[in-house]
């Protein structure tokens, strides 16, 4: 059998390039090299889109073509353009999936899921619409909620709007309505902090969300599967020793959080590990995810569980929880990623 080929997208222009290229490097470490043939592409920080040998440290100064991924469908992939031919040549590489290993903006929001929709070429991961639903918390939370999925009590300011800093019920987190890994969120615990919490989350999105407190566990189930078929990892618990999880923006995390601690499998009773992974299903399937999804939920007290966010790309990082997770569950990084690509050329119709 002749190896797949496999392009594989990293990088990107928003905050958060540096989690992707992470990510990436330890997809190389662990992709099957006798199953697939990987076509890294890198996108770099001002947006040039290059074809380079690996996500290593130094791709971005190292040897590379320029590359677009062509949106004619007879293409069915790759035009790899020649810099120095003013004649505008270039070769095409056909490929037979895609792997976005991009976080955040343009990566989970249905941006380069709409482009890989054009180019007819299957990818791993969920379409335009549910990565766009689960990037936007509110919509997610308005879905989930019509769903009859507990969500916390939230409001929504839109470009120039505001809420009376009086009525809302502190604590509250301000966060960016679409953006990850804890960019532009803060914990606002007065009236007193609430303009300058508002000014910090723009300067990421101009929709914002203002999220009541929730006193509860932090509680994470990796998913992965389409339809009916879904597999869990090991439920995690992200045990905090004060304030907010936000470990992609912390100075060195390969060697441990500055306020967290990762309990996989969750230290919870076993029905409630069950409930989290019921709910998560619940939530997966309510927003229209398949290939893959981390669901991050808090566990109340009285055992009733709330949605936190859904990350339709988590972090594949050495230090990320959606690979420990599933390998708590006896699946490797290598296996994860050989059924991820599976359930991809399953699910394409083309």
């Amino acid at each position: 059998m002749s190896e797949l080929k496999v392009g594989i997208i990293f990088g990107g222009v928003f905050e958060e390039h540096p989690v992707s290229v992470k990510s990436a490097q330890e997809v190389a470490k662990n992709l099957d090299a006798d199953k697939y043939e990987a076509y890294w592409i890198g996108i770099t920080k001002s947006g040039d889109w290059r074809l380079c040998d690996g996500p290593e440290a130094s791709w971005e100064d190292g040897a590379h073509r320029p590359v677009v991924l062509s949106p004619d469908r007879s293409v069915h992939g790759l035009l790899v353009l020649d810099e120095g031919n003013e004649g505008g040549s270039y070769e095409t590489i056909r490929l037979d999936v895609v792997l976005p290993v991009l976080h955040g903006k343009l990566g989970e929001d249905g941006a380069i899921q709409g482009l890989l929709e054009l180019s007819g070429i299957p990818y791993v991961g969920c379409d335009v619409q549910s990565s766009a639903l689960c990037m936007d918390k509110s919509l997610a939370y308005t879905v989930v909620g019509e769903a009859g999925i507990p969500t916390p009590n939230f409001w929504i300011l839109g470009p120039g709007e505001s809420v009376d800093p009086d009525v809302l019920p502190y604590p509250v987190f301000v966060k960016p309505a679409r953006s990850g890994s804890s960019f532009g969120v803060s914990k606002v615990t007065s009236a007193a902090e609430l303009a300058e919490a508002v000014a910090t989350a723009r300067q990421y999105d101009d929709k914002v969300l203002v999220e009541e407190g929730v006193v509860a566990e932090e509680i994470g189930c990796a998913i992965l599967g389409n339809g009916a078929e879904l597999v869990t990892g090991e439920v995690d618990h992200v045990a905090l020793s004060h304030g907010f999880f936000k470990i992609h923006q912390e100075d060195a995390p390969e060697t441990g959080s500055e306020n967290a601690t990762f309990i996989v499998p969750a230290d919870i009773p076993a029905e409630a590990q069950e409930l989290v992974k019921t709910e998560a299903q619940r939530v997966y399937r309510a927003l229209g995810c398949r290939g893959l999804a981390r669901v991050d939920m808090f566990l109340q007290a009285d055992g009733t569980v709330v949605l936190n966010e859904v990350n339709t790309l988590p972090g594949l990082t050495s230090y990320s929880r959606y690979p420990r997770m599933m390998a708590a569950a006896g699946i490797s990084m290598t296996e994860f990623l050989d059924r991820a690509v599976t359930l991809a050329l399953e699910e394409s119709p083309r």
